[in-house]
């Protein structure tokens, strides 16, 4: 329907958006340990920021993805907890989408 707008050039805005977030939300966090001692739920808040990016914006690829986009979270999902590094299995997500794409499964 022409009537209706492409999501997809917005979601580099929102990409930029989430990174400054979480770029500011950790230096938030780093200064905010210089004047408070580092408590447990201090620590557990600053290593969960760039995981709710992460979520944010696999949310994004997956409401307006298919069936690559929705195997490629689960991959990533269980990567993450089978290995320990969200970056890696990020990267192999986009790694999961690409090849499923060009089976054409996308």
């Amino acid at each position: 329907d022409p009537r209706v707008p492409d999501p997809l050039p917005a979601f580099p805005v929102l990409l930029g958006v989430m990174a400054v977030t979480a770029l500011f939300c950790r230096w938030a966090g780093f200064a905010i340990m210089r004047y408070v001692p580092a408590s447990p739920r201090i620590e557990a808040a600053l290593r969960a920021t760039p995981l709710a990016v992460m979520a944010g914006i696999t949310a994004l690829a997956a409401q307006s993805g298919g069936l690559a986009e929705g195997m490629a979270l689960a991959g990533v999902i269980g990567l993450a907890h089978l290995i320990g590094n969200d970056v890696i299995a990020a990267l192999c997500g986009v790694a999961i989408v690409a090849t499923l794409r060009w089976w054409g499964w996308g």
